[in-house]
């Protein structure tokens, strides 16, 4: 059994869901999102909430279950509340900008990176000292999405922790050479 699954999705106030078939369409504040559940699960809306209820006992079926009630429920934070990655980025002379809907990144390259984000992202560079990045928008896959692709141009190096890393992550620092 999900102990997942079994909790119905609740809707806050000035959100809706209409469900047509194995699609739900969630509509919100931030905008509209919808996902298709597979053919295991049924879906439901009932007392301000959604529910998911698998359509048998198969293996399958019990882990759609909980999966789709994740996506439900990402879509309604979504359309609700929205997500946020933050990043901060340490090193001498690194730094971010935003230059129109561009994000431009100084990262001790010979040049300076250019990140256009995709429709439905939102970049900001909110610190005055121009090393936080904050990447925001209703869709959780691309907000992560695209701060790994940020991420990506200068990860952080394990000796003196330079480079991009995300707000709450952690870099094991390794000790450098002996004289």
């Amino acid at each position: 059994m999900s102990r997942i699954g079994k909790k119905p999705v609740p809707l806050p106030a000035g959100v809706t869901a209409s469900i047509s078939g194995q699609t739900i369409e969630v509509k919100g504040p931030k905008g509209t999102l919808s996902f298709k559940a597979t053919d295991d699960v049924t879906l439901a809306q009932e007392d301000g909430a959604v529910r998911v209820t698998p359509r048998g006992l198969s293996k399958r079926a019990r882990q759609q279950w909980g999966m789709s009630r994740s996506m439900v429920e990402n879509l309604v934070t979504g359309v609700s509340a929205g997500f946020r990655k933050e990043l901060n980025i340490t090193g001498v002379g690194y730094r971010a900008t935003m230059q129109g809907n561009s994000l431009k990144l100084a990262l001790g390259y010979s040049h300076d990176v250019t990140y256009e984000p995709p429709a439905g992202i939102k970049i900001t560079t909110p610190s005055a000292r121009n090393d936080v990045i904050v990447v925001e928008g209703i869709d959780p896959q691309q907000v992560g999405q695209v701060a790994a692709e940020i991420r990506e141009w200068r990860a952080p190096e394990p000796y003196k922790g330079k480079g991009i890393r995300y707000k709450d992550e952690f870099i094991f620092r390794k000790e450098g050479k002996k004289k």
